[in-house]
């Protein structure tokens, strides 16, 4: 009996989702192919100049300039760590290998919130757009990050390009959904105060929405960051330069050595990365804070002495009229 219920489930035909994507892919390629190249060349360009640039600069100049970031955002503690914790990338000779990587972060990042903060706005202030986005950064999010490269790696080749491209994919999701949050969370009372003055939608978005969100928004962008770092040794599966290509080089090769300095690497540029971009979400300037706390405690001494005397001389033109 069991087995009569069972001969219509084996009878359900096969669904040939894969021989479809690949008609798909197959398609691209045929028809689009100088589109996506276009495109391939313009990220391995852009990439590729940034890469040069941070690798002409002196070793010593970059890591001073990566600790007086970390020390305007963070304190002196952060800069203090930070300069030794770049420092320890050179000492394990992995220079090249995290410029590299550091170039190709930061280009998928720009892009990934140039696309996720408008995004996010257009969520935030229409339903529809948010009903239609909501399931597509879902799956964004929910799928696996090797199954961005495959496609990435037939339409652009290897390099820098279909790596900084899966990583857009793979890491623009928190932008968008932080963003949208950020900004219904402003408190109604402020937008209809803003009506009421005669303010236009885009002067309530510009003036009141987007300040009051940007704490929210800039955790958004922390969030874009961190996926794409955590994408730089999956990217190296398809020959991206950097830190993710020496990590797979040392598991290929089982050089422990290899593997472990390219990732402590890692590491180090992601704790800089979080640490940096959390201090300018809460707009954190703490090597000013201190000399404009200075400066506030001797405006209100110089004040508090202006209102005694003007008080004390109110007393004595009280008492010279009595």
């Amino acid at each position: 009996m069991f087995s009569d219920l069972l001969v219509p489930l084996t009878a359900v035909p096969r669904i040939p989702l894969g021989d479809w994507a690949n008609s798909a892919v197959e398609w691209l390629v045929h028809n689009w192919a100088a589109f996506f190249d276009a495109i391939a060349t313009g990220l391995n360009a852009v990439v590729g100049w940034l890469q040069d640039g941070l690798l002409s600069l002196p070793i010593g100049l970059v890591i001073v300039l990566l600790a007086v970031i970390a020390l305007l955002t963070r304190g002196w503690k952060a800069g203090i760590a930070a300069a030794i914790g770049i420092a320890l990338i050179d000492a394990f000779d992995q220079w090249q290998n995290a410029m590299d990587t550091l170039a190709a972060v930061l280009v998928a990042s720009v892009i990934a919130v140039a696309l996720a903060i408008p995004l996010g706005i257009l969520a935030a202030r229409s339903k529809a757009a948010s009903t239609v986005l909501r399931p597509a950064l879902d799956f964004m999010q929910t799928l696996p990050a090797f199954v961005y490269l495959l496609p990435a790696l037939f339409l652009f080749g290897l390099g820098a390009a279909p790596a900084v491209l899966a990583t857009i994919v793979f890491a623009m999701p928190p932008g968008v959904r932080l963003t949208e949050l950020g900004i219904r969370q402003v408190d109604k009372e402020m937008v209809e105060a803003g009506q009421a003055f005669g303010a236009t939608p885009r002067e309530v978005l510009r003036g009141i929405q987007i300040p009051l969100a940007m704490p929210t928004i800039m955790a958004g962008v922390n969030q874009v960051i961190m996926l794409a770092l955590s994408m730089v040794v999956i990217a190296g599966l398809v020959g991206a330069e950097g830190l993710g290509g020496a990590v797979i080089q040392g598991l290929q090769t089982l050089e422990i050595p290899l593997g472990t300095e390219a990732g402590v690497s890692v590491v180090i540029l992601a704790i800089y990365l979080d640490r940096v971009t959390a201090g300018v979400g809460k707009g954190r300037r703490p090597l000013f804070d201190g000399f404009r706390g200075s400066l506030r405690r001797r405006r209100a001494a110089q004040e508090a002495a202006t209102e005694l005397a003007v008080a004390e001389e109110k007393g004595r033109a009280t008492v010279g009229a009595i």
